[in-house]
């Protein structure tokens, strides 16, 4: 691993797509710098994530082939997400094993199951303690999804690069972790976030966050001393039929490769995926894409509009999704989220002060969407108001602290002119002033 190059090979076009020679191109050089490929993991992201994976999958699959390749397994880090189908793996990757004999097992991420998982190292609580300004101070257990140790001659992660809440901007190491790590891991890594303050870290790319993922990762790289580590590093926009345009592609191997993929692929995505307003919004409409199945990501079509200046004072965000029927489709998370419901960071430290062991991860969740708030006198107070507009109903929209509309009432008509803002595949994007 010594002997591979920081940066194996990269391709961009700000301004238009990129060819499948050009994908190619770069994936045949990644490979090159490697000999041994006959068992290989593919670590991808998952459903929520609109890219260019199935298109770039099929393209290492031939490199591999063609250098000896006998089973390709592959791993979906969902992180906490609902697990895929076969239907949606297969779809996500481009690969089947009808018309990809080589292809072996295709994995969920079990972020939940103790046995699918290994226990690494603990990150000193006195580096914790640093990185959040002092606001957490316990230690952080390093685990990892075991498939890792069994036995492949190379790992390959795919991931895509868009302004991230909890690192700043997505890709890198974030996808070994937390992408492939346990609950606890996930939880206190986004309640780490939170703690820092979401509109400090999205949208940077040298952040509290991303030193604790990269401290985390560099742990997970210890562990496998002598087998290759590669990153594929995607930035995708989309076109007016809202079609995958694939804009940079960027390899690297060991940590600082993926640190080095990552670097050049936030630059150009920040170029790409922050919007800039010239006033601010009264009100904006984020209409969900269907790959947001369920409010734990349809948030992002909050907290991608909560920079300073985006909302006026008073404003509304409102997340128009008829296609959603839940908080979460696991039965444990949306019974938590329901517990607590969507509060500031004051009510929500409160909340787990008083009650230890509750999921940090939903914790951190509810601020995420909410905001920070104000917290006096026992009342709190927010800048703006969220409201959703799904198959969720009224009174439990209410018992949680969101808003309701009815998706029927809701038209793009209503929403143009002055001080208002309709988001088609919203979500995606960060928003900001000028």
């Amino acid at each position: 691993m010594r002997g591979l190059f920081m940066t194996l090979a990269s391709a961009e076009n700000p301004n238009g797509g990129l060819s499948k020679e050009q994908l190619a191109e770069v994936i045949e050089k990644t490979a090159a710098q490697h000999t041994r490929f006959e068992k290989v993991l593919l670590i991808h992201p998952d459903y929520s994530r609109h890219d260019f994976t199935d298109a770039a999958v099929p393209l290492l699959y031939q490199a591999l082939a063609s250098r000896g390749l006998k089973q390709l397994d592959t791993l979906n880090a969902a992180g906490t997400h609902r697990p895929m189908t076969q239907v949606e793996l297969e779809k996500k990757l481009g690969l089947s094993k009808k018309t990809h004999p080589l292809l072996g097992s295709m994995y969920n991420h079990e972020f939940d199951n103790p046995d699918a998982l290994m226990h690494v190292v603990d990150i000193p609580a006195s580096y914790v303690k640093e990185k959040t300004s002092g606001h957490l101070d316990k230690p952080l257990a390093v685990t990892v999804n075991k498939l890792l140790t069994q036995g492949y001659d190379a790992i390959f992660a795919i991931s895509g690069t868009v302004p991230h809440e909890g690192t700043g901007y997505s890709g890198g190491t974030k996808i070994l972790f937390p992408g492939i790590s346990g609950p606890e891991v996930i939880g206190l890594f986004h309640w780490a976030a939170v703690l820092i303050g979401i509109p400090e870290i999205i949208g940077t790319l040298d952040n509290p966050a991303r030193e604790v993922v990269n401290e985390g990762a560099k742990h997970i790289f210890a562990l496998l001393p002598k087998t290759p580590l590669f990153s594929l590093n995607m930035v995708y926009t989309e076109d007016k039929s809202h079609n995958v345009v694939a804009n940079g592609f960027y390899s690297g191997a060991g940590l600082e490769g993926f640190t080095a993929a990552l670097r050049a692929a936030a630059a150009l995505s920040s170029k790409l995926h922050i919007k800039y307003l010239d006033e601010p919004k009264q009100v904006v409409v984020q209409q969900i894409p269907e790959m947001y199945d369920e409010i734990w990501t349809a948030g992002k079509g909050s907290y991608k509009l909560q920079r300073p200046g985006v909302i006026a004072e008073g404003g509304e965000i409102i997340l128009f999704a008829p296609h959603i029927h839940c908080f979460h489709s696991n039965a444990a998370m949306d019974a938590d989220m329901r517990k607590i419901g969507y509060h500031g960071r004051d009510y929500v430290v409160d909340y787990c002060q008083r009650n230890p062991d509750f999921n940090k991860n939903v914790a951190s969740h509810m601020i995420n969407v909410r905001g920070l708030g104000k917290m006096a006198n026992g009342a709190e107070t927010f800048s703006f108001k969220v409201t959703i507009a799904t198959q969720i109903s009224e009174a439990d929209c209410r018992a949680v602290g969101l808003g309701y509309r009815d998706p029927k009432s809701l038209r793009e008509e209503d929403f143009t002119g002055p001080g208002k803002l309709w988001i088609h595949e919203g979500g995606q994007w960060l928003y900001s002033r000028r």
